[in-house]
């Protein structure tokens, strides 16, 4: 059989009625993601009728295309490479793999006008294995395990503060990036500082809250704010927060894709001594009496 024929033979029409939903590609929980640019998904699929599997567009009742797909080196492919020995893309994933170009036109009744939007896609006859689900599974697992810097906490004053007086405390903390290698795969992380869990070590917390705080100027120091606390007991404490992390991950400098969950990292303890003020009145004029009691 002549590659002509081999190549109109393998031509499908991927033709959903308006009434259907998009269970075919959203099989096995995972959704393709078909533009312009062509397919950006490494997620596998059963075409429709036919016993291969391939990354095929999205398709559901407010999808105004069909879809057809033509072996990259056959020779009715126009658009195909006129040689197929050299340069033609390797489809190694799984058995039964070729490579094809697809194309879409708008559904009837609108003429029929095929226009490539990806090229060299790979199909098998045996389902690939889905390298971006197994990565997914285990990215949130993998994420917790990142050594994601705390915050740095501070206060106003400190290290010593007044019984009954505000003490403004804030968070510092900063978006962190790791690349790490999973199942093979360059992973890029981003963990993003999102709240804050505050606790003032006297039985007091605060949160989760979006407020971090933030340093007073001098002569503002002793004003009531966010994240400040009033003490009512002398004594030490340790004041610590919690910062919970969101996170995004990659894979292959692909899109950002959110990770589940959060990552919870408490900071160090920030030691405070709260001391009382003692007021005494004295008689004696120091000016004139320099040793009298209070001078």
């Amino acid at each position: 059989m002549s590659r002509k024929v081999v190549g109109v033979i393998l031509v499908v029409l991927l033709v959903m009625a308006q009434h259907q939903t998009s269970s075919v590609a959203d099989s096995g929980g995972h959704k393709t993601n078909w533009d312009d640019t062509g397919l950006g998904t490494n997620v596998w699929n059963q075409l429709p009728g036919k016993n291969l599997y391939g990354q095929i567009p999205q398709i559901g009742p407010f999808n105004p295309f069909i879809y057809k797909y033509v072996l990259t080196c056959s020779e009715i492919n126009a658009t195909g490479p006129k040689s197929c020995v050299m340069g033609e893309r390797q489809c190694t994933e799984a058995k039964g793999g070729r490579a094809v170009d697809w194309y879409r036109s708008l559904k009837p009744p609108s003429r029929q006008v095929w226009t490539l939007v990806s090229k060299a896609t790979c199909i098998y006859t045996e389902k690939p294995r889905d390298i971006l689900a197994e990565i997914a599974a285990q990215i949130s697992h993998e994420f917790q395990k990142t050594p994601v810097q705390p915050a740095t906490v501070s206060s106003q004053p400190g290290p010593h503060t007044l019984r009954g007086q505000e003490t403004n405390f804030y968070a510092l903390a900063h978006e962190q990036q790791f690349t790490i290698t999973l199942l093979g795969q360059k992973i890029h992380l981003t963990a993003t500082p999102t709240t804050y869990t505050w606790n003032y070590g006297d039985g007091t917390t605060w949160g989760p809250t979006p407020t971090a705080g933030a340093p007073l100027p001098d002569d503002r120091i002793g004003e009531q704010t966010q994240t400040s606390h009033i003490y009512t007991a002398t004594g030490k404490y340790a004041i610590t927060v919690t910062t919970h992390f969101t996170g995004t991950y990659s894979v292959n400098g692909g899109p950002a894709l959110p990770i589940p969950g959060r990552g919870h990292i408490p900071s160090p303890p920030l030691s405070l001594t709260v001391w009382r003020a003692v007021t005494h009145n004295y008689a004696d004029n120091c000016n004139e009496n320099p040793h009298g009691t209070g001078c």
